[in-house]
């Protein structure tokens, strides 16, 4: 099993404020940390939070955002409630450049001055996240700093990205992957079309996250320089390529990890309740991991996802467009002994903008991100095609409490709003409010 960090334990030990606390630990493969594994067993606990972290460069990064986002439960929870707390660690990354308001420590962001150029952190974050490619990680970071004015130099960026990204793997395995059920997405166009033409887009794209961070979203958006104007796209061609890595990783560590270790946990500890709460792509890890709950079991009793980052149709059992399939986890909802709840935001720049353009591109709506009805993500305007989901803003939901049971979609724009480019308020998720949410659809509130 590969090593994504640290140590796993109960109380603070871990840095975090509230307990019993473990850890889960999965490699890229899905594969278990045993060890952790047995830690949760031992955890004396009526009701058990299960938090997958989105991109995060490393363990401490994901521990801070638990001990944060953990916080005010214990306050909201009634006396019958005994909490136990889970974090899921998993290998996924962040671009220094992508902001976490109110999170940042001295020397977490990006320095300034590094324009299309990868910073530092940046750099290193890469390096682990695909382990033993650094001649081609430096040489992207010196095509980067560098910006030539070569079309030839742009053929060469794109190639060593979708060597990255292993997409050649992914055509050899594909019929495999479809057999099987595998969660792995269809491969964006924005990895196989003209280089120039994505880099253009991705470039636009970029400013449009910019004036949209600052309120001044508008037609008019163009990109100058020349060829050198195109390397921020290009910048952004790499974050794609890491985005599509973790997309995939997301998948295969919800199924083929956390699902089953849960069913192990469930079938020892039959009395225990999970809640599972997901951001980003780790609200896909979570709702993959619905694919191994057995038929008939309750033991997941509400999943909460905050920004998700994967297609709005992923629950629907037909697509509007397309009658005759359905989305990933289509009528996966029914396996959860209560509601399926996304928090979503038009704040979320990263949903709004990026995921969309690339998704857009790929043509294939039932497991990837999109753009407008067709292309939407879970994250950014909640679930779609799924008949008698109601749509609630997070002043009714806290006031009226969530349905008991089916997917629900909560309008959380009013706390989820800060942040800025390129990913908009797609990590601003430590808001009180949203842990009332997740007491809502447990129903473990007083």
């Amino acid at each position: 099993m590969a090593d994504v960090g640290g140590g796993f334990g109960f109380g603070t030990g871990t840095g975090i404020g509230v307990g019993p606390y473990a850890e889960l630990t999965f490699d890229s493969e899905g594969d278990v940390d045993r060890a952790s594994q047995g830690t949760v067993s031992r955890m004396e606990a009526t009701d058990v939070l299960v938090f997958a972290h989105g991109w995060n460069s490393d363990r401490s990064t994901a521990t801070r955002l638990y001990d944060r986002f953990f916080a005010p439960f214990p306050a909201l929870v009634g006396p019958g409630v005994r909490l136990g707390y889970v974090g899921v660690v998993w290998p996924s990354m962040r671009f220094a450049d992508e902001p976490i308001p109110d999170f940042e420590v001295a020397g977490a962001l990006a320095e300034p001055g590094h324009g299309c150029a990868l910073d530092p952190l940046t750099r290193r974050a890469l390096g682990e996240f695909w382990p033993g490619r650094r001649t081609e990680l430096d040489r992207l970071a010196e095509l980067l700093a560098e910006q030539p004015d070569s079309a030839a130099a742009f053929i060469e960026f794109g190639a060593l990205v979708r060597e990255l990204a292993g997409l050649d793997a992914v055509h050899e395995a594909h019929g495999v992957q479809a057999v099987h059920a595998v969660a792995v997405p269809a491969v964006p166009a924005i990895f196989t079309e003209d280089v120039l033409e994505v880099c253009r887009a991705l470039s636009l794209a970029l400013a449009r996250a910019g004036a949209a961070a600052a309120g001044t979203e508008g037609p008019g958006l163009t990109v100058g320089g020349g060829l050198r104007g195109l390397w921020g796209g290009a910048k952004e061609l790499l974050r794609q390529a890491a985005y599509y890595t973790m997309k995939k990783r997301a998948g295969v560590v919800g199924e083929r990890g956390l699902g089953p270790v849960l069913a192990e946990l469930a079938a020892g500890r039959p009395a225990m309740r999970f809640h599972l709460i997901g951001h980003s792509f780790g609200a896909r890890v979570v709702s993959f991991s619905l694919r191994a709950v057995p038929d008939g079991a309750r033991y997941i009793r509400s999943v909460t996802l905050l920004q998700g980052a994967f297609s709005h149709y992923a629950f629907s059992d037909r697509l509007p467009h397309d009658r005759g399939r359905g989305g990933a986890l289509r009528g996966l909802h029914r396996k959860v002994d209560g509601p399926v709840v996304a928090c979503h935001s038009p704040h979320d720049s990263a949903l709004k903008v990026f995921y969309p353009l690339a998704s857009r591109m790929a043509g294939d709506s039932a497991g990837l991100l999109g753009f407008d009805e067709r292309w939407g993500a879970i994250g950014h305007d909640g679930v779609q095609a799924v008949p008698g989901a109601p749509r609630l803003s997070l002043d009714t939901a806290l006031r009226e409490g969530v349905p008991t049971a089916g997917c629900v979609s909560v309008d959380a724009g009013s706390v989820v709003r800060r942040g800025g480019a390129p990913s908009g308020a797609h990590s601003d998720i430590c808001h009180e409010e949203l842990a009332r949410v997740v007491v809502s659809a447990g129903r473990m509130g007083r």
